[in-house]
């Protein structure tokens, strides 16, 4: 007997649209879908135990969520493709999950036929997102960023640039953990060695003078 294709983990702690979408894919010729999980914990343990060539990831699950979940599973095991399947399409929830080894990001109002296309995709070795996504990360990367700013604060090392252009552009220490994968105390001590270098009092005054340096644009 031959091996599937595409072997298949979906983990969703909705379990109607789990049920409904492990349906979907089982019934693509030559897939298998290995296992149904309804938490990050189950996922991780199921995608080590199992090597599923594709993780069909839900991003908000109780205990442990799909960004960690997807950490630790590409951290291990680097060949397993995961698809983030959520209804989140906010800025925090889609660099988090590309930063956590991702490899494609689809909203859930997508059709049946782009589901099908994102797994066959990453199975693949492709990247993919949705449209709307896409036109997110594309956006990112082709604003206009003012050149040189990473020379106005030399005594800054770049992962401290990154948190100020952040805090300049007034995310919360909260976003900034999201946005750049780091506990909460790492951004605080960020934040903390910011301030102490640029020589500023408290989050406003370091925003004027990111901002008056071009940041947070």
């Amino acid at each position: 007997m031959t091996e599937p294709a595409v072997r298949i983990l979906v983990a969703d702690d909705h379990p109607l649209y789990r049920r409904g979408l492990a349906a979907l894919l089982a019934g693509h010729d030559g897939w298998q879908v290995v296992g149904e999980e309804s938490d990050g914990v189950g996922a991780v343990t199921a995608a080590h135990a199992g090597q599923p060539d594709v993780v069909v990831m839900d991003l908000r699950m109780p205990g442990l969520d799909g960004i960690e979940a997807t950490r630790r599973i590409v951290a291990t095991s680097p060949h397993v493709a995961v698809l983030v399947l959520t209804m989140y399409d906010d800025d925090a929830s889609v660099f988090s999950a590309m930063r956590a080894g991702a490899r494609g990001y689809l909203l859930k109002g997508a059709d049946q036929a782009e589901i099908v296309r994102a797994v066959a995709a990453v199975a693949g070795g492709e990247a993919i997102f949705g449209p709307s996504v896409a036109a997110r990360i594309i956006e990112f990367f082709t604003a206009d960023r003012p050149r040189g700013t990473e020379t106005v604060f030399p005594q800054l090392t770049a992962r401290e640039h990154e948190v100020l252009d952040l805090i300049a552009a007034g995310r919360s220490n909260a976003e900034l953990a999201a946005v750049l994968v780091l506990s909460p105390k790492t951004v605080r001590n960020h934040v903390s060695n910011i301030f102490t270098k640029l020589q500023v009092a408290d989050r406003a005054q370091a925003i004027v003078k990111a901002r008056d340096a071009g940041l947070g644009r």
